[in-house]
């Protein structure tokens, strides 16, 4: 079903327009077939970063986890883990969740109740289905697992205002869990995390900032990857900001306010 609605989405061809009449776009849809979810400020909790002596920048924006590099949008994801029997598959529930951005979804509940629907049912009805029919409904977040190993892959899109393309990928293992209080659980605990690290260095290569980071240069807001205990998260930081920022323009610009005359 949610390649159906994908589908729906890339139908309709102008992204920010909010031009057609409340009743052209409020229509029958039922979302009850995929998970919808509010959009939420994005951690954008910035540290500086600085390269290790003597080594330089590497190209983070290449680096890939199960497949998956920063930039790749949707269909491409897609193609790798819905339409073939790779390694990781989507997890049970909700495996692609969609989002409306909250600059929009402020837009879309005022020009909602202004046609008077205010009841929560129908506002969030009118809401959707607005945001549907003008591409303001994206996939942002498409959640995967592998079984056998217990690994999990969740995937973060930017919106639609800047292509729904990858800024975020998290990968989950379960190296740094106990099994039991024992020394030999400790012992194994400890073998797992050094034989996860050394396949992140023979991966990746060094870190070339501190101990724990791949980035693209001195400046937070490049692609970067950092490395913990049984977790890797490859993130672009500019990007996902330059999308919000967007949505906060062109929501200001199609925000639908009442005809004053002054």
């Amino acid at each position: 079903m949610t390649k159906k609605i994908f589908f729906l989405l890339s139908l309709f061809g102008l992204l920010f327009t909010s031009n057609v009449s409340l009743a052209d776009d409020f229509d029958d849809l039922s979302f009850d077939a995929f998970a919808i979810v509010d959009d939420t400020d994005s951690d954008m909790t910035m540290e500086d970063v600085s390269l290790n002596p003597g080594t330089g920048a590497v190209n983070v924006k290449q680096f890939d986890i199960a497949g998956v590099m920063l930039g790749m949008n949707y269909d491409e994801v897609n193609n790798l883990f819905f339409n073939g029997s790779g390694l990781y598959a989507p997890r049970q529930k909700d495996s692609v969740i969609y989002t409306i951005n909250k600059e929009w979804k402020y837009n879309l509940d005022y020009e909602c109740r202004q046609n008077n629907i205010f009841v929560p049912d129908q506002l969030e009805k009118c809401i959707n289905s607005l945001a549907k029919n003008r591409g303001l409904l994206y996939v942002s977040e498409i959640h995967l697992e592998r079984a056998f190993t217990g690994e999990t892959v969740d995937i973060y899109f930017t919106s639609n205002a800047t292509d729904n393309v990858v800024w975020k990928i998290v990968y989950n293992n379960d190296v740094n869990k106990l099994d039991g209080e024992s020394e030999k659980f400790e012992n194994q605990r400890e073998k797992k995390i050094l034989a996860f690290w050394q396949g992140i260095v023979d991966k990746y290569g060094t870190p070339n900032s501190g101990e724990d980071k791949w980035i693209s240069s001195e400046n937070a807001y490049d692609p970067m990857m950092q490395a913990f205990y049984g977790q890797l998260v490859l993130i672009d930081n500019g990007l996902n900001a330059t999308d919000s920022s967007e949505n906060i323009q062109k929501a200001r610009e199609n925000f639908q306010a009442k005809p004053y005359a002054f």
